[in-house]
This record gives structure tokens, sequence and C-alpha cells, in this order.
């Protein structure tokens, strides 16, 4: 039998997943722990101390010079002009059509410089479409390879990372960072997360990130902090009801069917995918990014069919435990018309319709 391992791409943190135990698996050709003790001993961790996650996979884009601002605000829908220093936004890279290219993080760090945050799996392609684009005077840089990122996330995120930086942490507001230290080690600290929760990403240097790790586990050692996996990070997400690319966006899928048209600016100017989404926008939605909870057993997955009356009504993007509300709770696609709290969905899993009900979203907001 040969060993796959070795031909998986690694984080930096490999090492210390394995040393903590840590159960890896193949995530879209990376070698990633998704789970350490549990993915609901971890994700209550997160709802109710602190948590630590390896999130060096993701992909970093920087985009510098004299038109760098010309270049983001055409390649994607949200308002990069209203960004100010050491902000950042939710955003998208898009298709003419209007479907998603990705999702992504827009950081402004001066007005010739935007540093991007992009899923791992598209940050090849992303890279790409940025180039395919630049008609500008302007400079993409693929930087993945120069960054590694530490997500640390809970209620005792602050109290944990404050004690390893002399940057004010409650200082960073939601959605905006700062360039400090960390452990001593040059960090760029946001405040964005992808759990719900209070938290920041540290992106820092490759060869560093070992040793910040350990200092990050070594310090929120009083608040009951664990290192997290893929797991815990895909069941806090689907209870805040987060996108994730690949299920409830994709190529085929538009901002206002996902609900997210609050990152389409038609104010803003010309933009890639503009006058689709014109279009689109002045028509009635034919299907809508939707919650259902299960309301009998068992788990509505991604790619199951649902039907309304007898009949095809849509398909499931996520689903899957909510270790918050002990419940199996899901996001789907289905016609407007059926979105409607308390509608009576059916789920089929393995041949057989499962009773669910529409549900609003996200299941679970953190109290403030």
């Amino acid at each position: 039998m040969s060993d796959t391992t070795a031909v998986l791409k690694q984080t930096p943190l490999n090492a210390a997943h394995r040393r903590l135990g840590a159960r890896m698996v193949d995530f879209g050709g990376w070698d990633m722990p998704v789970q350490y003790t549990g993915i609901i001993d971890e994700h209550h961790a997160v709802r109710r101390a602190v948590g630590l996650f390896d999130v060096s996979h993701m992909g970093e884009i920087e985009i510098r010079g004299p038109q760098a601002f010309d270049l983001i605000n055409y390649l994607t829908p949200n308002a990069v002009s209203k960004l100010k220093y050491g902000q950042a936004h939710y955003s998208a890279l898009l298709y003419e059509h209007g479907g998603f290219v990705d999702d992504i993080l827009v950081h402004k760090v001066a007005d010739d410089h935007y540093f991007l945050c992009v899923n791992a799996s598209n940050q090849d392609k992303d890279y790409a479409h940025i180039c395919e684009h630049n008609r500008f005077d302007a400079e993409v840089e693929f930087a993945s390879e120069r960054y590694a990122l530490i997500a640390v996330q809970g209620p005792r995120a602050i109290d944990t990372l404050q004690k390893l930086t002399p940057t004010h942490l409650t200082e960073i507001r939601y959605y905006h960072f700062a360039d400090g230290e960390v452990a001593g080690v040059g960090a760029r600290i946001a405040r964005t997360g992808y759990t719900g929760e209070i938290g920041f990403e540290c992106y820092i240097p490759c060869a560093e990130a070992a040793a910040v790790w350990d200092k990050m586990m070594e310090a929120g050692q009083e608040f009951g902090i664990k290192p997290a996996g893929l797991g815990a990070r895909n069941t806090l997400r689907l209870e805040c009801a987060m996108a994730l690319y690949g299920h409830e966006i994709t190529a085929s899928i538009n901002p206002f069917e996902a609900g997210l048209g609050r990152v389409v600016k038609f104010d803003k100017g010309d933009f890639i995918g503009r006058a689709k989404l014109g279009e689109i926008h002045d028509k009635p939605l034919t299907r809508i990014l939707t919650g259902f909870e299960m309301t009998t057993r068992g788990i509505g997955r991604d790619g199951y069919e649902i039907h309304v009356d007898g009949q095809p009504a849509g398909w499931v993007t996520s689903g899957g435990p909510s270790p918050t509300l002990n419940k199996n709770i899901g996001l789907c696609y289905v016609p407007a018309a059926l979105s409607q709290p308390g509608q009576l969905l059916h789920i089929i899993i393995r041949n057989v319709p499962t009773e669910a009900v529409v549900r609003p979203i996200p299941f679970y907001k953190r109290a403030s």
C-alpha cells in the first residue's frame, strides 16, 4: 500500500498536529487535522472558552501599485472605496455571468496595497483569474507560501492572545486588522473569523508558525484552550450559516441566491459580473439559500434531494449535527416560495423521504 500522505501538501504546523494526536485527513490535497479530542469537544471549547485552528492552507494574494485600487475594485462587487486603512470586508470574485469564482476577504493595507485571503482549494484559480483581468498598473503577488495562518476563536480568545502581543486587541473592531507582533514575531492580526465567536486570525511567517502555535497553546491553558480541527470548524460555521465554497456558493450560484446580496454594490461603478447581476436583481429569485432542521431521526447531507408534496424541489448544500443546539440542521436551496419558516420539507435519505422543517438562519448568534 502506498503512503498517500507523502504527496499531500503540509502546513508548517503538520508536526504539531501529529504530536497532539490529531486525526489527519486529505482535505483538498492538504494533510489536515479533522479532529483531536473530538469534534463535539472542540466545538464546545470554541463556543465556551477558546479554540486554536491551523488554517495555513488558506491562500494569500497581495495587490500593490498605483492602480491597485482600480484592479481590486473592478475584480470584486463590494465597495472597496469605503475601506479605511486597517479595515477588511467580505467580498467575492465573480464570473461575468454572476457566479462565484470564490468568496474572499479584502484587507486595505494602504492606498496602493490590498491583501486578499482566499480559499485553499481556489488559490491557484483565483490568482489566474486576477492576473487575467489585470489591465492596470498593479502588481499581483501569489503570497501563500510566505504566510502561515493561525486562528484563535472563542469568548476567551482576547484573554489568550493578549498575553502574547503589545497590540491592544480590544481596539481592533470586527472586520479590522492591525500589523504588530505575536510572541515576538511580526504578524498581521485580523478580527474576522469563521465561527461566529470573538476571534482573531494571525498571519505570520511560516518559519515561526510552530513556535507561535506552542506559545498560544501555553497562553490559553488557564482558559481551557483546545486545538480544533476541520470538523469543528465546519459545525461552528454551519450553526452560523456561513457559506462554504463548493457547497453554498459555486460557479452556478449568484450572490442574491446565496443570501449575500449585501456584497453587491451597484453604485460603485463597473465590476466583473455587474451587467448580469443587474438583470438578476430585477427579477424574482427562483431559488434561495434556506435553513432547515430535521424533525425526525436522520441527517441531511450535502447533495441530498429535497422534495415537497412528492416533487423534487431542491438540494442540501451542508448538513450535520449542531452541538450547541443539540439538533440536526442544514442549509439547502429551494424555490423562494418554499423558504418560509415552518415549511415542511422531505429530504431523501437512503431513498426514504425524511421530514425536516424550514428554520430562520443563522441558527446560532453570539450574544453581544
